[in-house]
């Protein structure tokens, strides 16, 4: 018995001792043996087996998502329906020798002409909306179109057809084409963008980054149903549909469908960036199904959108300085947003009504007016042939008078308005 205890303390004595060289391994803690055993445990678990890799071989097992969902079910209503619309212009040619380097010629350095041939300038999307006899027609975006010699749609099961221009309106960025119907098979039909709610999923169906993406699908919601706009070209505000369903260069013209398949937007541009070239993402905006609708009946009737016109020159009030708008427009002080006609063409709605040079526009029948963008987008809710209230001021009293809107003789009434504006 008095050997086997010193032979006791010894071995406790090893243990201990371990413990101690674990602990200064571990950077100072002792571990103790059950640290020890898990440590090498831990080594022993990251060693690569040897040995056949046979065991490491799989299979595909069958899908268990659901295929049939109310997108793909959408998507599928619609997706023949839409097309990618191919503007094509003529091809610039340089004169002279060194035109091959985009030079020109001794003494023609300037000159270029046309040489016939059509190229692709630019490409977008569409989508059919009506079939009518050997006719079909399509809605697509104007700046898709604008400037083409030739337009061509390439249907959904890529057969390339020619395309006439219905008409087109650079206001709200909205184009009708004509096709013939031989090819088509499907047919988009228009919901309610008035009964549009934000959190709705919605898709967007187009041809981003050209026709070799094209019927290219992306899901989203409704961002918000209403935000304002520069939808055209001309500086006129609109409401749009923001959506953070993935848009692209490209897919301009195509729609926006609910879940049950039915277009109530027509995607017309995204925003990239902000203020400061931060990058943006998800925020895209789509033309609502209603105005598409009025426009397109429009446009079909008469190729055109009539709108009325005032007939005069204007200015933002915020870009004339507070001493003008004492001195000149001699303003209350608490009228510091509205529009000044710089000039008023004879014989216009203007003229006839007595608008005068310097007059300052602060509301167009119920609507307040705070720039030149805002009232026009408030004209354009009004016919020809309608009649509304100008509250304005002239020499410092606020006046109000009656007009009868009459459409714009020319397109000079709406240059003029830009120009005007523009402080040109």
């Amino acid at each position: 018995m008095s050997d086997q205890k010193p032979r006791s303390n010894r071995f406790w004595a090893k243990v201990a001792g371990i413990g101690l060289v674990a602990g200064l391994i571990g950077g100072g803690v002792a571990l103790g043996i059950n640290g020890v055993i898990q440590h090498h445990e831990a080594v022993v678990s990251t060693k690569v087996p040897s040995g056949s890799n046979q065991a490491g071989g799989t299979k595909v097992n069958g899908n268990k998502a659901e295929l049939n969902t109310a997108s793909t079910k959408a998507y599928n209503s619609v997706q023949g329906a839409v097309v990618s619309v191919i503007n094509k212009q003529k091809v610039q040619q340089s004169s002279g020798m060194l035109g091959v380097f985009g030079i020109g010629g001794q003494g023609d350095s300037s000159q270029s002409s046309n040489s016939g041939k059509l190229q692709t300038a630019s490409e977008g999307s569409g989508v059919i909306y009506k079939k009518s006899g050997n006719a079909a027609y399509v809605v697509t975006n104007n700046h898709v179109v604008a400037g083409s010699s030739a337009l061509q749609v390439i249907m959904s099961n890529g057969k390339k057809v020619d395309a006439d221009l219905v008409g087109s309106d650079a206001a709200t960025d909205l184009a009708v084409l004509k096709i013939n119907s031989a090819n088509v098979r499907t047919v988009a039909s228009f919901g309610n963008s008035n009964s549009i709610t934000a959190g709705q999923d919605v898709l967007a169906i187009g041809s981003p980054m050209g026709s070799e993406y094209a019927n290219t699908v992306t899901k989203g919601i409704v961002s918000a149903k209403n935000r304002t706009l520069k939808a055209g070209t001309d500086g006129t505000l609109t409401s749009v549909i923001q959506t953070d369903a993935a848009i692209n260069s490209g897919n301009s013209g195509g729609p926006l469908i609910n879940m049950a398949g039915q277009v109530i937007g027509i995607n017309s541009m995204k925003l990239a960036s902000n203020n400061d070239g931060s990058s943006v993402e998800g925020m895209g905006f789509a033309i609502p199904s209603n105005e598409v609708v009025s426009i397109i009946n429009q446009l079909v009737k008469n190729g055109k959108i009539s709108r009325p016109a005032l007939g005069v020159g204007m200015i933002d009030l915020s870009n004339v300085t507070t001493d003008q708008q004492k001195s000149v427009l001699k303003l209350p002080s608490n009228i510091t947003k509205g529009v000044v006609i710089a000039q008023v063409e004879d014989g216009s709605v203007a003229d006839n009504a007595g608008l005068k040079k310097y007059d300052v526009i602060t509301k167009l029948g119920d609507k307040t007016i705070n720039n030149t963008s805002e009232l026009r987008a408030a004209l354009y809710k009004y016919k020809v042939g309608d009649s509304v209230k100008i509250t304005f001021y002239r020499d410092g009293q606020q006046q109000t008078v009656t007009i009868h809107l009459t459409k714009a003789a020319s397109a000079t009434d709406s240059s003029q308005q830009q120009q005007t504006e523009a402080g040109e």
